[in-house]
């Protein structure tokens, strides 16, 4: 290196200009040596290689256990089938391979889709809000999309397939504007005190909740019923129509958060650091708050509330990786995924054939968690 004291690109204003002093560069500079955030690209690669290895191997083993075992041969022929024929129609295969393919895989696969979102929001919001208590469940942000699609599924969208994609719209909106709720409530002379954002959270998750349960109260009783199993959280078995429309919202909210992580990188430091780095940060906090809305309201929409995994689980790879988010984004959505997949699997097997809601699991697994961060490591988090 030609200069020790030169700024890293990712720490240059937009054209290469520095807009920053050099001591504020080497500030920021050690404060990401220091929590192990400087990374090399062959520790970046390896990191998310095993983790995608592992997610593979977590998603095959989950799809396997279950009421019905699927063993490791049906598993591949049900696989081979859809890869070579490129149809759903698995008439010609064994009745454990088709349960592998249309009960199994779908349900395992939602899962991890769910469990990568809400990791991935976790650790956006823990940057922007510089909190690690930050989560989509804790701050009401699920309870906002949850409410959401409730009205939608009350007016009957997302019944039929044509509709299907405007109930993660509905979830969104409700998730938006619980956030930019929570927002406004919390704010103190442009800070956000702790206890005064989990008090916003604590009371406007009351007040959606009891929005929900009204809208419970005035469906029909069978479809009352189906809208508070889905509330405790479900990942009954989707259709793969169902599948890609989530697909789609996450994979694309999911690479955008991933562009952004440098720039996270920079907001955890602190709006001033990050405006005299040249960002514009009401732009880039704004557009961040409407994409963990969109993608909280997507997943929210089709798995109900899923308590602690977007705080649990980046704070748990943090402590292992650092916290460089180029990193710690994609490798918290990969774990995020294991974690719900797994999750899930304790849920229809501990009491099998009875299933119990996986976000009970999720909740009997984070609770704990929380009390441990808000407790213990209070000194920290001020």
């Amino acid at each position: 290196m030609a200069n020790s004291h030169a700024t890293p690109s990712h720490l240059q204003a937009p054209g290469g200009a520095m807009s920053v002093s050099g001591q504020t560069a080497q500030t920021v500079q050690a404060d990401w040596h220091r929590t192990g955030a400087m990374l090399t690209r062959r520790r970046w690669s390896l990191v998310l290689t095993g983790l995608l290895l592992a997610s593979a191997a977590v998603i095959l083993l989950s799809s396997q256990v279950g009421a019905v075992s699927v063993s490791l041969a049906d598993a591949f022929a049900a696989l081979g089938h859809l890869l070579t024929t490129g149809s759903l129609d698995a008439s010609s295969l064994e009745t454990s391979s088709v349960i592998f393919l249309h009960v199994r895989l779908p349900r395992v696969l939602m899962g991890f889709l769910v469990g990568s979102a809400l990791a991935a929001v976790g650790v956006t919001l823990q940057a922007l809000l510089r909190n690690p208590l930050a989560d989509p469940y804790v701050l009401g942000v699920s309870s906002g999309a949850a409410l959401g699609a409730a009205i939608a599924m009350l007016l009957g969208i997302g019944a039929t397939v044509l509709l299907l994609p405007l109930l993660p719209l509905f979830g969104f909106i409700g998730g938006l504007c619980a956030l930019a709720l929570i927002y406004r409530l919390a704010q103190s002379q442009g800070r956000l005190p702790i206890h005064s954002l989990l008090l916003a959270g604590v009371i406007l998750n009351a007040i959606l909740t009891a929005l929900i349960m009204f809208i419970t109260s005035i469906m029909e009783p069978n479809r009352s019923a189906g809208l508070i199993a889905w509330l405790m959280g479900s990942l009954m078995a989707p259709g793969y129509p169902t599948l890609g429309v989530i697909a789609i919202y996450v994979l694309f909210v999911s690479a955008v958060l991933i562009h952004k992580a440098q720039v996270l990188n920079v907001l955890t430091q602190g709006e001033e650091t990050a405006r005299s780095l040249g960002i514009d940060t009401e732009r880039v906090k704004k557009q961040l708050y409407v994409l963990t809305a969109l993608i909280t309201g997507a997943v929210v929409s089709v798995s109900g509330m899923m308590g602690f995994v977007g705080m649990v689980v980046p704070h748990a790879v943090r402590m292992m990786i650092g916290s460089d988010h180029r990193l710690l984004l994609p490798a918290s959505a990969l774990v995020g995924g294991m974690f719900l997949v797994v999750s899930d699997t304790i849920a229809r097997t501990m009491f099998a054939p009875a299933e119990i809601p996986v976000g009970i699991v999720t909740a009997l697994a984070g609770g704990p968690f929380f009390l441990y961060l808000l407790l213990w490591r209070k000194d920290r988090m001020i």
